[in-house]
């Protein structure tokens, strides 16, 4: 089977020959599995043969992007959506945001006209000849893209979005239904000139490790209608929609099997977002990408590994509907040896027939 037959059995709760495989790694991690073994001619996706490729566009304000401090131990940032981030040099860390354009409505109005699409967003000739390269090779081709909560607290702040949510709530549904016309748009840009693609990869942390930010009503009158418009039109286009959250979602499932999501990853563990649990509970609605503990790869007992994946992976691929992908990201605490044998494993476990 190609990689794009595997996908689409998998999410259409068909059982094809294996499990699909895909995965996120941290730079440092890339970095250290180049020293312990991976070869330096190959990236991890070629060497273990990820079976997703991924294109979008820039779906920021445009704005010019400044180096404010650069030294030996960080740099801050102006980037395009307006936030200043500071990154941490040496190691992997979340980007720390410390200012922001939009500090207001009144901000928010003068810069909205900046989200309108433009030719400068994608270079549509590359991105073409790209889609059409991975498709002639059988690959499971993405449009990915961030929206919702996530991309708004991008560019307002998470304290000023929660307080938003409570006292300025037609300002947050304003911004959720303008950037989802961001994405709708650049969807539409690729797709006619001439991209095909079988899913949209859609992100938007919505929880953190105890549940999601807000309660499910409130995610019904604020996120369900931009939701449910995109996933409409990604369906009339013929693409499957995978959404990424990290935390625990399972408050918000009803929610978003109601906007028409096909899947969720990453079922972060240390979140409670157990693979076994969520099959039972949805697996009949919808399909699973992720689940496997990233410290039970990092554990130094290799037996907790083979019992992470072989209690799981049964279970989630039975019926279809389950594709391999970590918690999260890989972390840089994991060894290339460890990281051989999750593959290993992952392909025992995830073989029908």
């Amino acid at each position: 089977m190609t990689s794009r037959d595997r996908w689409l059995a998998t999410l259409a709760h068909e059982e094809p020959d294996r499990i699909p495989i895909a995965d996120v790694l941290w730079v440092t991690t890339i970095e250290r599995w180049h020293r312990e073994g991976l070869p330096a001619d190959q990236s991890p996706h070629s060497f273990f043969g990820y079976e997703w490729h991924g294109q979008g566009a820039d779906l920021s304000f445009q704005l010019p992007v400044e180096r404010l401090v650069d030294n030996d131990d960080h740099c801050l940032e102006r980037d395009a959506f307006g936030a200043v981030t500071k990154v941490l040099k040496g190691r992997e860390s979340v980007p720390e945001y410390h200012d922001w354009t939009i500090t207001s409505r009144s901000a928010w109005e003068e810069y909205k006209p900046r989200l309108a699409w433009n030719d400068q967003r994608v270079d549509l000739a590359a991105a073409v000849a790209a889609n059409r390269q991975l498709r002639e090779q059988g690959q499971f081709v993405i449009y990915a893209a961030g929206f919702g909560y996530d991309r708004i607290q991008r560019f307002v702040g998470i304290e000023r979005t929660l307080a938003a949510i409570a006292g300025e709530f037609d300002w947050v549904l304003d911004m959720m239904e303008t950037v989802a016309d961001t994405v709708i748009a650049g969807a539409e840009a690729l797709v006619s000139a001439g991209c095909r693609y079988d899913a949209a990869f859609i992100w938007n942390d919505q929880a953190y490790r105890n549940g999601p930010f807000f309660s499910p009503a409130t995610h019904r009158v604020l996120e369900l209608p931009s939701q449910r418009r995109m996933c409409d039109w990604f369906h009339q286009h013929g693409m499957k929609v995978i959404l990424h959250s990290d935390g625990d979602i399972r408050p918000l499932i009803p929610n978003l099997l109601e906007a028409g999501f096909d899947c969720l990853q990453p079922c972060e563990v240390k979140a409670g977002m157990d693979l076994v649990e969520l099959k039972a509970q949805w697996g009949d609605r919808l399909s699973f990408m992720g689940g496997i503990d990233v410290r039970a790869m990092a554990h130094p007992d290799p037996a907790v590994i083979v019992s992470e994946i072989r209690r799981k992976i049964p279970v989630a691929k039975r019926g279809g509907g389950y594709i391999y992908h970590s918690d999260h990201s890989v972390p840089d605490n994991v060894s290339w040896a460890q990281y051989l044998r999750v593959m290993e494993l992952v392909r025992e476990y995830g073989r029908y027939g």
